[in-house]
């Protein structure tokens, strides 16, 4: 009896050691391989083959929108708002979804597309590429996740490599990718997102000035203070770009509830989550909001979509737009996609740049 004990406890600890050793081993292998981008790098311009340039006094049409690395549709939960899934879309609702997000994006026909969550090689939607079926003219990619295995939650999510994708009718001369903090420490940090701005310049014909446009989306699944050091280096972004004479419009997913929407909306589920708070103290001088709140944004992952069931239903306006002041705003609307393809809704700006 006590042969066969020993027995039983040397194979435990043997498993117990392997184990050990398995998760060191691929703790290593994640910090040896983890996506540490400059704090500035050059981004690739691809297929640019978009000549014109923005013109003063001429109507512009812009579109954000987040679309969910195509697989966050009306039959999808997410965990980390209290779902009880990973990503889970089969590779069919994936290749509907983005059929149905082409389909709304070829529609409004906009001079400039601002898109995130844009997937060009995860497991989560099945190795596609994303930006082949949203390219235009001119088109521009930066990543800010990017993991060979992302190992939570369960199942879990694999590999991802996905980011910002800016697609534009209009000549992007430039872009690149600017990092901002990342509030996570090791070892949470090497399997999470680095959040960046994408900023691409359009020339502004007959003028040495050009049209900043800056993408982003910025953390949701942090404290305070982790929200607020990217918005400090947002802002002081904008405001050195708005000082050289430049037109800039910055667009996206800003994980915080624009100005006053929470009144609308307010939240019914604070046990899940929360998305931060933007207020009229945080707009610089010089630059005014754009968003429409008479269509929500964004609904939480909770669970698969269901307008009737307005109790566990719950909807944010998150996604917009900061525009500087030498851009004339003619319009801005929430397009309402009823979250069909995604959990997000498509944000529509109509502007034109002054003289």
């Amino acid at each position: 009896m006590f042969r066969i004990l020993k027995k039983l406890i040397k194979a435990v600890v043997i498993i117990i050691l392997a184990v050990v050793i398995f998760a060191a081993g691929f703790l290593g292998y994640l910090t040896i391989t983890e996506y540490s981008p400059d704090s500035v790098e050059k981004a690739e311009i691809t297929e640019n083959k978009a000549d014109a340039e923005a013109e003063t006094e001429k109507d512009i049409t812009v579109i954000s929108w987040n679309i969910g690395y195509g697989a966050l549709g009306k039959y999808s939960d997410f965990i980390m708002d209290g779902g009880g899934n990973a990503p889970d879309a089969s590779k069919e609702q994936v290749q509907e979804y983005l059929s149905g997000i082409k389909t709304s994006i070829e529609a409004e026909n906009a001079d400039i597309y601002m898109l995130q969550e844009v997937d060009k090689d995860s497991s989560r939607s099945y190795g596609i590429d994303e930006r082949e079926d949203l390219k235009k003219g001119s088109n521009t990619f930066v990543l800010n996740y990017s993991c060979p295995f992302v190992p939570y939650p369960w199942p879990p999510i694999g590999k991802v490599n996905s980011g910002l994708f800016t697609a534009s009718d209009l000549h992007i001369a430039d872009s690149e990718r600017i990092a901002l903090p990342c509030p996570f420490s090791w070892p949470l940090r090497i399997a999470n997102l680095k959040r960046a701005l994408m900023v691409s310049r359009i020339p502004v014909s007959g003028s040495e000035k050009e049209l900043v446009i800056i993408n982003l989306h910025l953390e949701a699944y942090t404290d305070p203070e982790g929200r607020e050091g990217q918005m400090k280096l947002f802002l002081e972004f904008i405001r050195s770009e708005y000082a050289k004479g430049n037109y800039v419009i910055a667009g996206g997913d800003f994980n915080q509830c624009f100005p006053g929407t929470l009144d609308i909306y307010p939240n019914r589920h604070e046990d899940l989550w929360t998305p931060g708070a933007l207020t009229a103290d945080d707009i610089p001088e010089g630059f005014t909001c754009a968003f429409d709140a008479s269509v929500p944004t964004c609904r939480l992952l909770n669970q698969p979509y269901d307008p009737a069931d307005e109790e566990n239903t719950q909807y944010y306006v998150i996604d917009g737009f900061i525009v500087s002041q030498n851009v004339n705003i003619k319009s801005v609307a929430t397009l309402d996609k009823e979250f069909q393809n995604t959990d997000h809704n498509p944000v529509k700006l109509v502007v034109s740049l002054n003289k």
